[in-house]
């Protein structure tokens, strides 16, 4: 499948320290892309559509600032050092096809001569990597709204906006900047690929070349979730059934109290929670049906998940949630678990195989009723049900569509 999609690559980059052709002899693209950062806590989107384009085409991945402003937490305070300090190293190869970057920005844009100061860095540190990787005239692919200033100050041929999320709506974030940034990529892409529902609609009336673009899933992996090779992890071996599992960022958009006060109400359940905390869980922590481990390796999560009976997603319903494409659902229905949500557009495209619940009863009730499951096919619907959405075919996808704006703009 990949050598018909190589077809559709026409741009030319010239580096002797990558393969600049396809085995059948067309050039690869060389894109340049703004993401989230590499080595984060949890695999997003931003990661796995990176890594697939990278065995179709040549890609430096450009760690792109944060998105909130920094407080003076020991946390924060040691990701800007590192992060000016990984500024300086020179780009490198992480995985073939694939170099990697750091473009941090100094956060105090409100400082006089702060913006000037980051626009100057960030076009020196962007070029230097197009230059050391050897691409010419670049795809720049912004996953990341906000390192938008970049497309008036680096040669390109193509800019592609993969929109993922509202970041605008992200807790702790400079809104009014988001969403400026946001609608001048809306404005001045030649191609949108939009993987929330919510936000199709919107896109599509200022930029008519915008494609709906859901997130992909790596099925064979979560799929080992139904393997007795699969070993469950020892912190979570000896939690006794039924256990209630989550994976991913526990963060302002999860709906702690909702947990909690499903832990009180079930006492003879047992609460599994897999990712780093980014919020306060000491309440739920005290509880001795909750147990969380913490961030873990993204390929150990089929050995979690083999521990879950019921996969929950206990989102808050606000905006962010509302206009987001969830990765982890897709995650959870590749391993063949029950699933239990809140509502969103993109939920509700898998109501026949999840259950959707809208308050807290209904939530509780969800989980009962997904406990006493007997039908011994629903797993195999499940995974079914995502079964065609690889990352592979979502990253071929894209690059053809890629490949027609590119001959629209030539012409």
């Amino acid at each position: 499948m990949r050598r018909t999609a190589f077809r559709f690559i026409h741009l030319s980059i010239n580096n002797p320290d990558m393969s600049d052709r396809n085995p059948n002899g067309a050039p690869k693209l060389g894109i340049v892309y703004f993401g989230n950062e590499w080595h984060a806590e949890n695999r997003t989107s931003s990661h796995h559509i990176a890594r697939q384009l990278a065995g179709l085409a040549n890609v430096v991945y450009i760690d792109s600032p944060g998105m909130r402003p920094p407080t003076a937490s020991t946390r924060d305070l040691s990701r800007i050092w590192k992060k000016l300090s990984q500024a300086m190293q020179r780009p490198r190869r992480v995985e073939p096809g694939l170099w990697h970057c750091t473009v941090p920005q100094i956060p105090f844009r409100h400082w006089p001569g702060v913006s000037q100061l980051n626009r100057w860095f960030g076009a020196w540190a962007v070029k230097r990597a197009i230059r050391i990787s050897g691409i010419r005239e670049p795809v720049l692919w912004f996953v990341a709204p906000h390192p938008c200033f970049l497309i008036d100050v680096v040669p390109h041929a193509l800019v592609v906006f993969y929109c993922v999320d509202d970041y605008a709506s992200h807790p702790g974030v400079d809104a009014a900047h988001m969403t400026a940034c946001d609608a001048l990529l809306t404005r001045r892409a030649d191609h949108i690929f939009v993987a929330p529902p919510a936000l199709v609609k919107g896109k599509q009336r200022i930029n008519p070349a915008t494609t709906f673009s859901p997130h992909g899933v790596d099925v064979d992996l979560f799929w080992r979730a139904q393997s007795a090779e699969t070993v469950v992890p020892p912190l979570a071996a000896d939690l006794k059934a039924p256990v209630i599992g989550y994976f991913g960022l526990i963060a302002a958009w999860t709906d702690i109290e909702l947990v909690e006060w499903l832990a009180v109400q079930r006492p003879q359940w047992n609460f599994l929670l897999v990712g780093h905390a980014h919020v306060a869980v000491d309440a739920l922590a005290q509880l001795p049906n909750v147990r969380l481990v913490g961030p873990q390796p993204y390929e150990s999560l089929p050995g979690w998940a083999k521990a879950f009976d019921v996969a929950i997603i206990p989102y808050r319903m606000n905006r962010q949630v509302q206009n987001a494409n969830p990765l982890k659902l897709r995650e959870y229905l590749a391993t063949g678990k029950p699933v239990v949500t809140m509502p969103t557009p993109e939920v509700e495209r898998f109501s026949e195989v999840v259950r959707i619940a809208k308050t807290r009863e209904e939530f509780l009730a969800a989980i009962e009723a997904s406990l006493q499951e007997t039908d011994i096919h629903a797993a195999e619907r499940r995974k079914a049900s995502v079964r065609d959405m690889s990352w592979e075919s979502r990253a071929m996808e894209t690059l053809k569509i890629v490949n027609a704006a590119m001959e629209k703009k030539r012409r």
